[in-house]
């Protein structure tokens, strides 16, 4: 797999001397740069180019979807998580099963090649529960809000570098046991760019995992022009700025995917042109289209805008909920669904947990009148993001969205013309993802890691600001990694 990395220079051609008052300034200069190639490179062999881990009552509802992928030349294998517990491949490493998992994708890449791994296997019940399928890390990034969220960047993210020699980057640099730390406690630093292409499908049962394999085979052998060159764009006034610039940061951030699209036709479902409501979402999907961007608001279970010009406070524009996924019947006419908002693809979502959350929320906040932060509207046993992609008959076949608070901003800080609101955070990176496939790329897990790469590249060399680094930690694919965007019609 090519990765590109930026290697960023302080070049000062300009020197001001103040007890002389003189300026000191240089015509031209010279930059050398030396490079050591690692005496044993990465990738030995060639064997492989896509790992299923997946749970071992998995393995037979996989078959179907290992059988097309070799059809389609993708070389791919399934490795139970018994049988990396196990060591019948590589050697067992790891203080937990999460990083016994990141340590064999790292064998696995280094040698069979391994480029793509897709993590098959969610929650063990979508009643009550904590175990998992397939494990996950949670970043202990804490941001004054939440002190720790979903990320499965940690499996990509395989090596950090120390004076150039490549290590295995085990998220947690200062050694504590704790993470992907930052907070008061401690730090650790991580070198966040993907060596692996990582999506994840959240199956809590077989039934899920047919229905979504039969999704993904249906979609890359069918998937046709006639519907596919059609996005649908939902948003309205994100954050109150009333007395600023008065942005609508949802329709700009629609618009600027429209620009980036170019030839697709685009369907608005906008604030500002009174036609926000569930029923015109669920017509605009049902019709069949490649992308839908959503840029506004959520909960695990529901999508909304706001109206700040009319409510200072910010009205709620309920827009989308879960329950109402089964009326959608675009059928084999699957998009590729980014959500802008908070919560949307925290998939370790419960029925018992959400609804104890709004129970709380209801006796707390509105009978006792105390403070209670939650961030569930009401009870749901899965989140948006997964049920887009479990829903059978429809849906979707792939999401993107924040498994914690999705980040974003106001106004025009730095006075160049341009809302703030495409320049930085969530949106800059949800547009990335669109310019990158725009260029060309046309491998779902290959448009999630390279946006993440270009956002690090971009935010994240001089400067180590927790927004940005939970940005990528939070943004989770769910859906096939290997996935070729349109089929291969």
């Amino acid at each position: 797999m090519a990765m590109s990395y930026i290697l960023q220079t302080g070049m000062y051609p300009v020197r001001y001397l103040p007890a002389k008052n003189e300026i000191h300034y240089v015509d031209e200069m010279e930059v050398k740069i030396f490079y050591s190639s690692p005496e044993k490179p990465f990738l030995q062999k060639d064997v492989y180019d896509l790992l299923i881990i997946a749970p071992p009552e998995f393995s037979d509802a996989l078959q179907p979807l290992i059988d097309h992928k070799e059809e389609h030349g993708i070389k791919t294998i399934l490795v139970t998580t018994d049988e990396i517990y196990n060591g019948e491949y590589f050697p067992v490493n790891g203080r937990d099963d999460a990083e016994k998992i990141k340590y064999f994708i790292k064998d696995a890449h280094e040698q069979w090649g391994v480029k793509y791994v897709m993590l098959a296997g969610g929650l063990t019940s979508p009643i009550k529960s904590d175990t998992w399928l397939v494990p996950v890390r949670y970043s202990n990034l804490d941001d004054g809000s939440e002190h720790s969220y979903l990320s499965d960047l940690y499996f990509a993210d395989l090596y950090k570098y120390e004076n150039g020699t490549p290590m295995f980057d085990d998220w947690d640099s200062n050694g504590n046991g704790v993470f992907a730390e930052w907070s008061f406690k401690g730090k650790d630093y991580l070198d966040l760019h993907p060596d692996v292409y990582v999506g994840r499908l959240a199956c809590r049962s077989v039934k899920e995992l047919s229905t979504v394999v039969e999704k993904i085979i249906n979609y890359e052998n069918e998937c046709d022009d006639s519907w596919f060159k059609r996005v649908v764009l939902a948003g309205g006034d994100t954050f109150n700025d009333i007395n600023g610039h008065n942005y609508l940061e949802g329709e700009i951030a629609n618009q600027k995917v429209a620009e980036i699209l170019g030839d697709f036709e685009t369907e608005k479902i906008w604030w500002s042109e009174g036609n926000v409501n569930q029923k015109n979402m669920l017509n605009a999907i049902g019709k069949g289209c490649g992308f839908v961007h959503l840029s506004g608001h959520g909960s695990p279970a529901v999508w909304f805008v706001k109206d700040f010009i009319k409510n200072p406070h910010g009205k709620y524009i309920w827009a989308l909920d879960v329950y109402h996924f089964p009326l959608l019947k675009n059928e084999n006419k699957l998009p590729i669904v980014i959500i802008g908002g908070c919560h949307n693809s925290m998939f370790n979502t419960s029925l018992y947990q959400s609804m104890k959350e709004v129970v709380m929320t209801i006796i707390i906040k509105y009978i006792l009148g105390k403070p209670y932060r939650t961030w569930y509207w009401i009870p749901a046993p899965e989140c948006m993001g997964w049920w887009f992609v479990k829903q059978a008959g429809g849906g979707a076949i792939a999401t993107f969205g924040c498994t914690g608070l999705g980040l974003g901003t106001i106004g025009d800080s730095n006075d160049d013309g341009i809302p703030d609101c495409i320049q930085f955070l969530l949106t800059w990176l949800e547009l990335q993802f669109f310019r990158v496939y725009a260029n060309g790329t046309d491998i779902l897990g290959e448009t999630w890691g390279n946006a993440i790469n270009d956002y690090v590249n971009t935010f994240l060399v001089e400067n180590k600001d927790p927004a940005d680094i939970k940005t990528v930690q939070e943004w989770v694919l769910l859906g096939d990694p290997s996935l070729k965007i349109g089929g291969y019609q």
